[in-house]
């Protein structure tokens, strides 16, 4: 019998192959035992509840310097982020670093990594964003690799993009080449630019026409593209946030001819449809692409299903209720993102297992393994095993509840799920074998969290 710290009794483990019942020892945060007899002095009765990894959001936009941001601008730094995460059963946020004017990718990524060792409560990683290729990012490659850094992010609807897209195809080549990941946003910038200089010119400006303003066709060309960097220089990339049918069907072709095409979708696409735009509130709804149409939430529902969508994650940017539905915003001006941290695992589970079938495997597999090896953190984080990290979630598959944009964690004031009825949520959420969350209370303390160096990916 291992020495622990923390016994989890009687809960219904489930990882992203299997589902057993049985009690968890964890000591000195690591998860030590598995079954047989255990004893410690502190226990947590799951009796009757799923015992899941802790979830991994690869995909946030946090403020490490909201105190000093002018607004208005994205209201969560990586502390509020947290709690909304750690309430939400993220234990593992993966932020985009964005660097300042003449500010190389990796001084960003070292700064960044010093104002969230203070910040933050969940354990987090980043992502460096590319902007501009040159000669000094290439080189940096391989340091950001030796900072435990696995990750590029690439804009495609950029006015930059196309004049350099040969140095981002080498880009993506050398990151390849180090074990680094591309994960790019899939829309295309003339496309975009046309669609919306011809709404421009015939006056319809106004957000009620955001859909139209970036039309599925730009996702599929972007999308096109990247599986095309992806097979020209056989490097690994992530489509983020994708959105439609049709550029999902270009991923699944893709991913049967083994490109190493991974995909990602969020809550966004799969609960909301663009006639929401229309309403008074309309511009509240805002994200990067546009909300589509119901066969497009029908289709990622099924990628979902089939693995041809490997994770599911927020691309968390949180803003006020005033700040998204001021007057001056049409489409050539407009404050894209929305909170979603607390929201995404109860609502996958509500709507997807109970109401789509979606099994406890993939849904584990969605929230939390499979990023955990796209981004090189398996098997330390992302499941439940003997020597992971004690990162749990106790969560109650039967508790009803109704969305409340006041009530949660984040520093935004609303949600665009307002009112809906859920039924499952995180009670207990364990961050290295700490209880940071537990009735309704954030118990983490801001600097506990820890910087997650990567790996060599295990791609699923």
């Amino acid at each position: 019998m291992a020495q622990v710290d923390l016994v989890i009794r009687g809960g219904e483990i489930v990882t992203s192959t299997n589902t057993i019942k049985a009690d968890i020892g964890i000591a000195n945060g690591k998860i030590v035992q598995i079954g047989g007899e255990l004893s410690a002095e502190n226990e947590i009765n799951a009796e009757g509840k799923l015992v899941l990894p802790g979830g991994i959001d690869a995909h946030v936009h946090l403020n490490s310097q909201l105190a000093d941001t002018p607004k208005p601008a994205w209201v969560d730094d990586f502390t509020s982020g947290s709690k909304a995460a750690l309430a939400g059963g993220i234990t593992t946020i993966g932020n985009m670093t964005f660097s300042k004017p003449g500010e190389t990718p990796l001084a960003a990524f070292e700064r960044e990594r010093k104002a969230a060792s203070t910040q933050t409560i969940a354990d987090y990683f980043l992502h460096s964003v590319v902007m501009e290729v040159t000669e000094e990012m290439l080189r940096d490659i391989s340091k950001l690799k030796s900072e435990g850094c696995r990750s590029l992010k690439i804009f495609t609807p950029t006015p930059r993009f196309d004049p350099q897209v040969s140095q981002f195809l080498e880009l993506i080549r050398k990151a390849g080449e180090n074990d680094l990941i591309s994960i790019i946003h899939c829309e295309d910038f003339a496309i975009l630019q046309d669609a919306t200089t011809q709404l421009s010119l015939s006056g319809r400006t106004s957000l009620r026409y955001f859909s139209e303003s970036r039309p599925v066709l730009a996702e599929v060309v972007a999308t096109q593209r990247a599986v095309a960097f992806a097979e020209a220089t056989n490097s690994p990339v992530y489509i983020v946030h994708l959105s439609s049918r049709r550029a999902l069907e270009v991923c699944a072709e893709a991913k049967s001819r083994n490109i190493p095409v991974f995909v990602e979708t969020r809550p966004l696409y799969l609960h909301l449809t663009q006639e929401l735009l229309a309403e008074a509130e309309g511009p509240k709804y805002v994200g990067q692409p546009p909300l589509r149409e119901q066969t497009d939430v029908e289709a990622l529902w099924e990628g979902l299903k089939n693995g041809v969508v490997s994770t599911v994650c927020t691309d968390h940017a949180p803003w006020l209720l005033k700040d998204k539905l001021d007057i001056s915003l049409d489409i050539n001006n407009l404050r894209p993102g929305v909170e979603n941290l607390e929201t995404m695992i109860p609502m996958l589970y509500s709507e997807g297992v109970l109401k789509r079938g979606l099994s406890h495997q993939r849904f584990v597999e969605l929230i939390s393994t499979n990023a955990a090896k796209i981004f090189g953190l398996y098997p330390k984080k992302g499941t439940i095993e003997v020597g992971s990290d004690a990162d749990i979630v106790i969560f109650d598959p039967k508790l009803k509840h109704f969305v409340e944009g006041a009530s949660l964690k984040s520093n935004s004031d609303y949600s665009v799920y307002e009112g809906w009825e859920v039924t499952g949520k995180p009670i207990t959420t364990i961050r290295r074998g700490e209880v940071v969350y537990q009735e309704g209370k954030v118990t983490g303390t801001a600097g506990s969290g820890i910087y997650q160096e990567a790996h060599s990916p295990v791609l699923p």
